[in-house]
């Protein structure tokens, strides 16, 4: 987030850097001046118009409603808010004007929602939207570092010969833990009564509330790859016409907001989580009609899940916020 504030040049009188108490005291560079990290408490928010949370959803219940109290508003970057019927959920390419009504906290949202909204949009707004059914192969760094560091220990294991015990992924609070290395893991975030996992519930309700559309079918099966930053999606859409061409919709999302198109089969471009690291744009390409719906189209999206999945779209939300004179 500092970094992207710094790399947008983010209008800022005043920065504080608030984290746990044993990290008071230590200090950290932002735009060439050190600035020492404070604990983060009810009081430290005196004073502050912003407040861009990263801590864990515990913390942002906990801290997020007494930032707002203080006169705050909160761009929160955890699942803590973001199914609160008072809380806008907000991607500013989609629903910008959703920041118009809060009450002092905006959620962000989940890092693989982002991205296939940013691509869906443009197309539920010109062709209309039926029905999603997404299948996604996220990084670990969407599982944060200790499940990086098990992906690179596993594979010198395996390339070494040696054992080891897996102990992060695929969730690091449930009972069993799986090899990430060499593998594919159908299990992100632990399972819910229907069968479906909670990151693939986040990634269906999210979906209908940042386009507002309870009516909106959507499925998704999501599952963790050994890459280390970069989500990919599989995403099949169903839209309300049936005469929209393959060109048709390469045309409309070449000119979106956000997008970046990657399609020609010819030359075997299409967007790859290794080409996508360090960038904002979500990425789409292997755009094709399907076979036998004529009104049914398949895509791959892909996206840096750290960037436009978290850091920067929480950015991107002040920014709104600053556009739409929101900031007092």
């Amino acid at each position: 987030m500092l970094n992207t504030l710094a790399k947008r040049n983010f209008p800022i009188a005043s920065l504080k850097l608030l984290a746990s108490k044993r990290s008071a005291g230590k200090k950290m560079q932002f735009n060439g001046n050190e600035y020492m990290i404070e604990e983060a408490t009810p009081q430290a928010f005196e004073g502050v118009q912003l407040a861009l949370f990263s801590a864990g959803g515990s913390i942002s219940k906990e801290l997020a409603p007494e930032a707002a109290k203080r006169g705050a508003i909160v761009v929160d970057n955890t699942s803590a808010f973001r199914m609160d019927p008072d809380t806008p959920l907000v991607v500013p390419e989609v629903n910008e004007d959703a920041l118009k009504n809060h009450n002092g906290i905006i959620a962000n949202p989940n890092c693989s929602t982002i991205q296939m909204v940013v691509a869906l949009e443009p197309i539920r707004q010109k062709y209309g939207l039926k029905k999603v059914i997404v299948s996604t192969y996220q990084a670990v760094s969407g599982a944060g570092a200790k499940a990086i560091d098990e992906m690179n220990d596993q594979t010198q294991s395996i390339l070494n010969g040696e054992e080891f015990t897996p102990e992060v992924l695929p969730v690091s609070g449930d009972k069993k833990h799986y090899q990430i290395a060499f593998n594919a893991v159908p299990q992100i975030d632990k399972f819910q009564d229907n069968g479906y996992t909670f990151e693939e519930m986040k990634m269906i309700n999210e979906t209908k509330k940042i386009m507002s559309m309870q009516e909106l079918e959507v499925a998704a099966t999501c599952v963790r790859l050994p890459v280390e930053t970069g989500h990919s999606e599989s995403v099949y859409i169903e839209i309300d016409d049936e005469n929209v061409s393959v060109a048709d919709m390469k045309s409309l999302l070449a000119e979106a907001e956000g997008v970046t198109l990657q399609d020609d089969p010819s030359e075997q471009l299409y967007p790859m989580p290794a080409n996508c690291v360090g960038k904002d744009d979500v990425f789409v390409g292997r755009i094709r009609k399907d076979l036998d719906r004529k009104n049914g189209f398949h895509m791959w999206v892909v996206s840096d899940n750290l960037l436009k999945g978290a850091a920067l779209n929480s950015v991107q939300i002040a920014e709104s916020l600053v556009k739409l004179n929101l900031l007092k």
